[in-house]
């Protein structure tokens, strides 16, 4: 799968990262591995490195291997590299386009979007799943149907916050607790991956886009969900939470005749490709337009 850019151009994507996963998920050997790094004792131990002092060590190489440019976020020691990988960007570096008919991303990230059917069933890599599997509430999932479903897969070089897509009320945040395997496109080929992640999900009562679900998927290993508020007023693109350690997905759901998505989007969708945005940036426009 190919990343473009919203001029439509090519992307490289990171082969390093790909060649590992289809190792993980692609080979018995790799299989083994990935089931022993996902036991939550290990997924704990991990998470308490990533916290420790001595994991600062790690940050400067991370940097150059995924050319993160350190001018867009801000100037601080880092005590962790959890501290690192949940920086923020610097002061304007992310622009949120306040329109209010503006549909925007809630986060950097390559992007994929998908009509949510009358079986209420979306395809990521040749893989289908289901609304309800993901929400475990059959009745939830079909309130979208007919709707429009919107993939954000974050990979470890992106910035790992993100935010509300419009003003409204929203509701509880929902814990569906599970076991992490890698958010990679690759994993699809073993694994019905977005079932089995932990995720965290709630619904907000938008003022531009009718009923929204906002869902956050956590990743391998540590790919911990940290979501600041609980039911209650809120803002576009105020930050709603952050993914510490790990390539984690948002995934936001239209309900029906709510919003039209960039017609970009929708093309390099069809033609197999993600596109790259950024938190803030318009991507779609509210369907009373």
């Amino acid at each position: 799968m190919a990343w473009r850019d919203r001029n439509g151009n090519l992307i490289p994507g990171d082969d390093g990262n790909n060649r590992i996963t289809r190792f993980c998920y692609g080979t018995r050997l790799g299989r083994a591995v990935v089931s022993i790094l996902v036991r939550p004792g290990v997924s704990k131990a991990a998470g308490r490195w990533m916290d420790s002092r001595v994991s600062r060590l790690a940050i400067r190489p991370f940097i150059r291997k995924h050319a993160i440019p350190m001018a867009e976020y801000e100037e601080r020691a880092f005590c962790s590299f959890n501290d690192f990988f949940t920086r923020r960007v610097r002061e304007g570096a992310r622009p949120v386009d306040r329109e209010p008919t503006h549909l925007i991303a809630p986060c950097d990230s390559k992007c994929s979007v998908y009509p949510i059917g009358e079986d209420a069933r979306f395809c990521v890599k040749q893989t289908a799943y289901t609304l309800a599997e993901l929400l475990e509430d059959p009745a939830l999932a079909a309130r979208f149907t007919g709707g429009v479903f919107l993939l954000f897969r974050l990979t470890v070089g992106d910035y790992h916050r993100y935010c509300y897509i419009d003003n409204g009320t929203k509701g509880e945040n929902i814990h569906i607790p599970g076991v992490f395997y890698t958010v990679q496109p690759a994993a699809n080929d073993q694994y019905p991956i977005y079932k089995k992640n932990t995720r965290e999900y709630t619904l907000l009562e938008s003022e531009n886009f009718g009923t929204v679900l906002m869902m956050e998927v956590g990743a391998t290993m540590v790919g911990r969900i940290v979501n600041e508020h609980g039911a209650g007023a809120v803002k576009r693109g105020q930050e709603k939470g952050r993914f510490e350690f790990g390539g984690s997905t948002v995934i936001v759901c239209l309900q029906k005749g709510c919003a039209r998505i960039d017609e970009d989007l929708l093309a390099n969708t069809r033609s197999g490709d993600e596109t790259v945005v950024k938190y803030g940036e318009k991507i779609g426009i509210a369907d009373t337009v």
